[in-house]
């Protein structure tokens, strides 16, 4: 069943190699959560063929150590008022409180950057 969305959450995190094995269990509880909420579609992708470049880049932006990969991840929705329901609930729900204490997250959540998008094209 194809599901239709409206609206897109994406990040980009740095991920140190070594904690590719907790970030997993994280993302796979993670997933199941925002999908029991509501979301459309949940996404995690490792970095396979991505270059650092001279003015920017996917590693320039998360300041890329060589002992971590790089993530660009996404999220999608109904709406953008769909987005702020599921949210809320997600954030509040027990278990994903270890995301609301920096010292139990297996990446440095200072260089992971976010936003909402509105879909421009989709084919």
């Amino acid at each position: 069943m194809k599901r239709t969305f409206r609206y897109v959450d994406g990040f980009v995190l740095p991920i140190p190699k070594k904690s590719l094995g907790s970030y997993r269990k994280l993302a796979k509880v993670a997933a199941k959560v925002w999908l029991e909420h509501g979301a459309c579609e949940y996404v995690e992708c490792m970095a396979d063929d991505v270059k650092v470049g001279k003015v920017t880049s996917f590693p320039q932006s998360v300041k890329l150590k060589k002992s971590e990969v790089v993530f660009f991840s996404w999220i999608t929705y109904k709406s953008k008022a769909d987005r702020n329901r599921v949210l809320k609930k997600v954030m509040s729900d027990p278990r994903l409180a270890c995301m609301m204490d920096a010292t139990k997250m297996p990446f440095d959540g200072t260089r992971m950057f976010w936003g909402g998008f509105k879909p421009f094209v989709k084919g």
